[in-house]
């Protein structure tokens, strides 16, 4: 079973309310082999919203208290981001997912990358608030570059 950004999965989540298409990931949903979600909006985020970075440091040190997400305009949403987080990780854990395909970049699903804080759509090596802990708690999270690259070996 796989958790999937719902972004992902055609769903106008995106803080820009913006979604993406793929048919791989269509074909999960429909064989129940797929769960969704945002923890952007599992988090109690409004969308659209404002984009937000984390900042002062790493997904990690959002969740030890070390760092905040902020939006462009400088509100503090790290409550949000943890909370979400942690509603993720629950669906992970009660359907026993075996693995989650996160959005690339974001705040809070990056696996590989992040934007760095400055709002100057620079990026930086770390995972997003969710993405990390997932991780943190053993389970398998790629980015969708990272899924399709292994479909395409499987395939």
């Amino acid at each position: 079973m796989y958790l999937i950004s719902a972004c992902l999965a055609g769903k106008p989540v995106r803080y820009d309310a913006k979604a993406y298409h793929y048919d791989a990931i269509q074909q999960l949903i429909a064989q129940q082999l797929a769960i969704t979600a945002c923890p952007e909006m599992l988090g109690g985020l409004a969308c659209p919203r404002e984009p937000a970075e984390i900042c002062g440091g790493s997904a990690l040190d959002v969740l030890a208290g070390k760092a905040r997400v902020l939006t462009r305009q400088g509100g503090d949403v790290t409550q949000a981001f943890i909370s979400g987080a942690y509603k993720a990780l629950e669906l992970a854990q009660r359907h026993q997912v075996t693995a989650a395909v996160f959005k690339e970049n974001s705040p809070s699903c990056g696996r590989n990358f992040i934007y760095d804080g400055s709002f100057r759509a620079a990026k930086q090596p770390g995972a997003g608030v969710a993405a990390a802990l997932l991780l943190q708690h053993g389970f398998a999270v790629l980015s969708e570059q990272d899924f399709f690259a292994r479909l395409a070996l499987q395939g």
